[in-house]
């Protein structure tokens, strides 16, 4: 078995030496570059989805409406944390959050939904949701070992990501074809 530490006065040397790149050390195993390139296409993802959840609570009308907004609200706040989360780890790794309204929708990995009827509107937030459910875990797996931090975030965002697909599903299961 290979010795898994490096000798203390060789990591004393490389933190003093490198003190402007925060946490990324040599340890760090990911391209960086390409790790800021992804967080920042969430943070997009994240920021659409936000906004399309708003659009809707406030756009949503109709006999089964008031329960279907309050998820659309309760949804928009978390995906904000979600924005919030992966903003905080961009500055972290010492990258600038990308919050530029002109090219917001195309590095999202998911649409803006302007859709009018309420079963319209949870049928396309559920793809969104599967969207990112599918896009985080390819990210997860990516990451590997090589980024045990950007990956944990992601593996938070995931799991709430499932939780808000699950709670769409059930959604659409409850509403009656005939109130869109």
């Amino acid at each position: 078995m290979a010795d898994f530490l490096t000798d203390i006065e060789t990591l004393r040397d490389r933190a003093r030496k490198e003190i402007d790149k925060g946490p990324v050390t040599d340890a760090y195993g990911a391209d960086l570059k390409r790790v800021l390139q992804v967080l920042n296409e969430a943070l997009a993802t994240e920021i659409v989805c936000v906004l399309r959840y708003k659009r809707h609570y406030y756009t949503a009308s109709g006999l089964y409406s008031e329960p279907v907004a309050a998820e659309f609200l309760e949804h928009a706040g978390e995906e904000q944390q979600h924005a919030d989360k992966l903003a905080e780890r961009i500055a972290q790794l010492g990258g600038e959050p990308d919050f530029n309204p002109d090219t917001l929708s195309t590095r999202a990995h998911t649409p803006y939904d302007a859709s009018a009827g309420l079963i319209a509107m949870v049928r396309e937030d559920l793809v969104a949701e599967r969207v990112a459910v599918a896009s985080y875990t390819e990210i997860i797996q990516w990451l590997g070992d090589k980024d045990p931090t950007t990956r944990r975030v992601f593996e938070d965002l995931l799991a709430q990501e499932e939780e808000h697909a699950d709670d769409l599903r059930s959604l659409l299961e409850r509403i009656p074809p005939e109130s869109s």
